[in-house]
């Protein structure tokens, strides 16, 4: 992979300059950093940096572009298309130390926080002020706020709140040579030069490495609810979503999932979900600074999603809510516990289009006689397919993946949508890359990466794909 010499070289000047203790090459160690969540796919690292300030990260980047060692920014490790593993060998540079939240500034409502910061701490930092960071991936509680930045993560609140791109007021970053920039501000206005840290956000560490962030912050609702409402089909249920937003009742969350998850989960968590039977289930919840208003709400969603109004679950404690949202956050452990090995998709769609998208999906996979499992973000499209090897011989598995790709993201395409809404591009999806983008789209992308990162050293492989010869 990297010649041998280089890597030495590289070992050399850092423990120089950062102390023998600090550059990790111990074959256990560099073993944890070989995998990350994407099933099925590890990649040994040659050295491994868990930095602790943007100083040393800027002297790790400097080295590394010294000697043309590539160098992988890591997060927490909970992303799933490879994003963060060495599969080209280099340094692995963990932020997981640089796991700070520096300030919450209440009367500017921002956040100064370190990447290394887990998503869950963040938002507990700002509740305990009355404010609300309001991105939440269902990984919440063990993902990273750089790693947020670098998918440009979703989740359930993205249907009124928005994602993680729409809270992030400026960056402070290091260049693939060790410079040091800053992007925008506590600002809320700001169109001083070309908008930096748009591009930086969802780059997938392929362009520099965020060290801090700036994150806009909302008051906090003072009151929540939840609803699980069973429907019949999956039809019924993306039609309920449309009838409950036509008729002027935005939710902080529309989740859905199909019979094949509900029944996956039940068994999981070895206790039966509520209506089984169904269809579908929608998890919607509704927020707000009055009461009464909320419950208006919740009245209203009754009355036009045509369900038996005996049926619908209203969670109002904190207890009855974490045990309606626990089905849908343990999905991936139980599709984990069924199928250690199974190919994770997350296609973005119009969500009139769900149900068509779906239902041909299945008809497809059922055809190849594979068990799937769907599941996702109702009110802005973004859908999960979760295909499982189950006892398939694994080589048969290998060879059929590109088909199954292709055929997903073909799928996805054709109903006016994009082969990812959250987890990113990676090292899993970069060759299917032209299925969504055209050679004159991709080619800009190469130019950026090139103005960025002139030596290619950063988080190579990923993303985008090699020029057509």
């Amino acid at each position: 992979m990297i010649d041998k010499n280089k890597i030495e070289e590289l070992q050399n000047i850092l423990i120089e300059k950062l102390g023998t203790g600090r550059v990790i090459a111990d074959d256990d160690i560099r073993e944890i950093y070989a995998l990350d969540e994407t099933s099925d796919l590890k990649a040994m690292p040659d050295l491994v940096v868990r930095a602790e300030s943007t100083e040393e990260v800027a002297i790790v980047m400097k080295a590394c572009s010294e000697t043309g060692v590539p160098v992988i920014p890591r997060g927490a490790g909970s992303g799933v298309t490879g994003g963060a593993l060495a599969i080209e060998g280099g340094l692995v540079l963990s932020m997981e130390k640089m796991n700070r939240i520096l300030e919450i500034d209440r009367p500017n409502m921002v956040a100064l926080v370190e990447p290394g910061a887990i998503t869950g701490e963040i938002q507990a930092a700002a509740l305990a002020e009355g404010l609300m960071y309001p991105p939440d991936p269902a990984s919440l509680d063990i993902c990273s706020i750089g790693g947020n930045v670098a998918e440009n993560a979703g989740g359930p609140r993205a249907v009124k709140y928005g994602i993680t791109g729409d809270y992030i007021l400026g960056l402070e970053c290091v260049l693939p040579d060790g410079s040091i920039i800053n992007t925008g501000g506590r600002m809320v206005k700001n169109v001083t030069g070309y908008n930096l840290t748009g591009i930086i956000t969802a780059s997938e560490g392929t362009l520099a490495v965020v060290t801090k962030i700036i994150l806009r912050l909302l008051p906090a609702p003072k009151y929540i609810r939840d609803l699980l409402i069973p429907f019949d089909s999956l039809d019924d249920a993306v039609d309920a979503v449309f009838a409950i937003i036509s008729n002027r009742v935005i939710p902080a969350t529309i989740e859905f999932m199909e019979r094949d998850a509900i029944l996956l989960v039940s068994k999981f968590l070895k206790s039966e979900m509520p209506f089984p039977d169904a269809g579908a289930h929608l998890l919607i919840q509704v927020d707000g600074n009055r009461e009464d208003e909320l419950y208006r709400d919740m009245e209203r969603i009754g009355e036009v999603v045509e369900v038996d109004p005996e049926k619908i679950i209203a969670a109002e404690s904190d207890l009855q809510r974490e045990k309606l949202w626990k089905a849908r956050r343990s999905i991936r452990e139980s599709i984990h516990a069924e199928s250690p090995v199974f190919l994770a998709e997350d296609c973005s769609v119009p969500r009139s289009r769900i149900p068509e998208f779906l239902k041909s999906l299945k008809k497809y996979l059922k055809s190849r006689e594979l068990s799937s499992v769907m599941f996702g973000h109702a009110g802005d499209g973004n859908v999960h397919i979760d295909i499982l090897k189950g006892d398939m011989d694994y080589d048969e598995w290998k060879a059929m993946l590109p088909e199954l790709k292709t055929e997903i993201y073909r799928r996805a395409l054709q109903v006016e949508g994009t082969i990812t809404g959250e987890h990113g591009i990676g090292c899993t999806r970069r060759e299917y890359l032209p299925l969504a983008m055209n050679e004159a789209s991709i080619e800009l992308h190469r130019r950026i990466k090139k103005a960025f990162d002139p030596k290619g050293i950063l988080n190579p492989g990923k993303v985008i794909p090699e020029p057509p010869e």
